[in-house]
């Protein structure tokens, strides 16, 4: 199904926001001095779109004016700030520059990009797996938590597990990277529930996918090109094996998300479904989708939300608020 069928009368909006310059976010290091590089931000015009939306959220709810949950019954993972500039404002963050801590201010960073880390609703003490982590965005949101008590930082391919290991020097102490709080592998993630099952309390499977803002601007290694059409074609099999494997790595009881930067329902949603009755039939072990549209609601004066995902949530690109594409998906073993 081509994207102009999958979502109609948006597809044209989608497109020329695609194709239109990214907006991005500022994620604050929180082993930087985060208070001042926060009010620096401030200064900036931007505001920090979590904490923002948590607040509102409470005021309505203490209010009466918001019969939804809190936040803490649907457990967003604490400890994040994330500065944008406001729907429509195209101003661009300055680079980020080492702080007086010796580490770098802040990450730039798609905003949609810590939805994700988000919906996992980390708590302390968790042992966290990010099994598909480089380049890092979303592995130094984790440690930006606090609630690691380790976490397992995997891909396979070892040029990108080296940007990994360039953002964390760049980003976190060396006395949390160089501890058993962080371990960095490049093993084959797929057979991560034979080498570790039954083993996280939290587990994000942020998997390779068609990447479509990027591969829109891109000529040479673009797997939309028609040389690579069975490589595009086998995608989701691999996705719904890392999935898979994801799931087996969880314990009992335990959450993982899922999530892609692609807009094909074949990628996000499909390989859900398929990823939940694989594990049904052969292993018996059940796994249950977890709503998110108090999520959506909480974040939707920030990023633009599609509203008709049979399961998880998609942000979709907009000329007002140019972030995404990014799918995220939160499943609890229960079994």
């Amino acid at each position: 199904m081509t994207y102009s069928v999958q979502f109609g009368d948006l597809w044209p909006s989608i497109r020329v926001s695609l194709l239109s310059e990214q907006k991005y976010g500022a994620l604050v290091n929180n082993f930087a001095a985060w208070d001042h590089v926060s009010a620096k931000l401030e200064q900036l015009s931007a505001k920090d779109f979590v904490n923002e939306a948590i607040s509102h959220w409470e005021l309505q709810s203490e209010g009466g004016q918001s019969a939804a949950p809190s936040p803490a019954s649907w457990a967003c993972s604490p400890n994040l700030r994330c500065f944008t500039f406001a729907r429509g404002d195209v101003s661009r963050f300055p680079p980020a520059r080492p702080g007086s801590l010796g580490v770098m201010d802040y990450y730039l960073m798609d905003a949609a990009s810590l939805l994700p880390v988000l919906a996992l609703g980390l708590q302390p003490g968790d042992i966290v797996l990010d099994l598909c982590a480089a380049p890092g965005g979303k592995t130094l949101a984790l440690l930006q938590t606090g609630c690691c008590r380790n976490l397992a930082a995997n891909d396979l391919s070892t040029s990108r597990i080296a940007r990994l290991q360039k953002i964390l020097h760049s980003y976190v102490p060396q006395e949390i990277r160089d501890g058993n709080r962080v371990r960095v592998t490049s093993w084959d993630g797929r057979k991560w529930g034979e080498l570790e099952g039954d083993t996280y309390d939290r587990v994000l499977v942020d998997v390779p996918c068609t990447t479509d803002r990027h591969s829109l601007h891109e000529e040479e290694n673009n797997i939309f090109k028609r040389s690579r059409k069975k490589e595009r074609q086998i995608l989701p099999v691999l996705q719904m094996q890392l999935l898979a494997a994801g799931l087996l790595a969880t314990k009992p009881g335990g959450h993982v998300v899922y999530s892609t930067c692609s807009l094909s329902h074949l990628q996000n949603e499909y390989v859900v479904q398929g990823a939940i009755e694989l594990l049904a039939n052969q292993y018996s072990i059940q796994v249950q989708v977890e709503d998110l549209t108090h999520f959506r609601r909480l974040f939707m004066d920030t990023f633009c939300f599609f509203s008709s995902c049979q399961v998880g949530e998609l942000v979709i690109p907009n000329l007002m608020a140019n972030f995404g594409p990014m799918y995220f998906c939160k499943m609890h073993r229960l079994t």
